[in-house]
């Protein structure tokens, strides 16, 4: 990937590896920007994130990397926040960074695409769910925090697909990321999970390419080897839908490249 935006260190509690070491994978895929956006404090899920002790480390450590690496790549700062009202905090959300991901991994606050609680889907109806999901989308994306939503459709992580149209479910939240200005992200995280395709699905992808709103590529690393993975696959789903410019970010400023 020339960009990658969405990559995680082990201060996240569930990732492994060396800053060094993922950008030295990044360096070798020919990665040009390179963004740690790992999982952004706070006081929910905690087993899950770094503590807010450890944000001045994290941030000192990815603008150290910045410098060592200068000359072989352009390191981003971010943090990947998840969408959860009463939860958010303003020490995340007015942090000094490149770009910030709003992700949505709850639904009234079950994490839906943790293992652990695979079994809640039983007792709900998929429909439901989905749209569920697609609403608080639409509302991460009215709240105007973020620069990137992430993995657009995690909630097909587990292959639990809705009877209903996908993209009428996710319409409106598509058409509050356009008013938003947001890019969205094609993450290659969902090759490696059961539903086994990049979040966003090909159709949505192409319903975002038709309302204008751009893109941008990630890897979602929780480890260095998956860095650059399914490289080939993601670029040519966003060249499928029309797509031949991508975002990188610096000081929550937007550019578009050439991919």
């Amino acid at each position: 990937m020339l960009v990658d935006l969405h990559n995680h260190t082990t201060l996240c509690n569930h990732a492994e590896g060396t800053i060094d070491e993922y950008i030295e994978e990044a360096i070798d895929r020919g990665t040009k920007y390179f963004g740690f956006s790992d999982h952004a404090p706070m006081d929910f899920d905690t087993k899950y994130r770094m503590k807010f002790s450890d944000m001045q480390k994290y941030e000192q450590d990815i603008h150290d990397a910045k410098l060592k690496y200068k000359d072989k790549i352009d390191i981003l700062l971010a943090y990947e926040v998840d969408y959860l009202k009463g939860h958010m905090d303003k020490r995340v959300l007015d942090a000094k960074v490149d770009y910030l991901i709003g992700s949505v991994h709850f639904i009234d606050e079950w994490g839906f695409d943790n293992p652990e609680f695979i079994g809640h889907y039983e007792h709900e109806d998929i429909d439901v769910i989905w749209q569920k999901y697609f609403d608080t989308i639409e509302e991460m994306a009215k709240s105007n925090l973020f620069d990137i939503v992430g993995h657009l459709d995690l909630i097909k992580v587990f292959k639990f697909m809705p009877k209903k149209d996908i993209n009428k479910i996710a319409k409106n939240a598509l058409i509050a990321i356009k008013k938003a200005d947001m890019t969205i992200e094609l993450n290659v995280a969902g090759y490696r999970k059961p539903v086994k395709e990049a979040y966003p699905s090909a159709s949505l992808l192409s319903l975002a390419y038709d309302l204008g709103i751009p893109i941008t590529f990630s890897s979602d690393a929780h480890k260095p080897e998956q860095v650059g993975l399914f490289n080939e696959e993601i670029v040519q789903l966003a060249r499928d839908a029309g797509y031949s410019k991508c975002a990188i970010y610096k000081n929550r400023k937007r550019t578009l490249i050439d991919f």
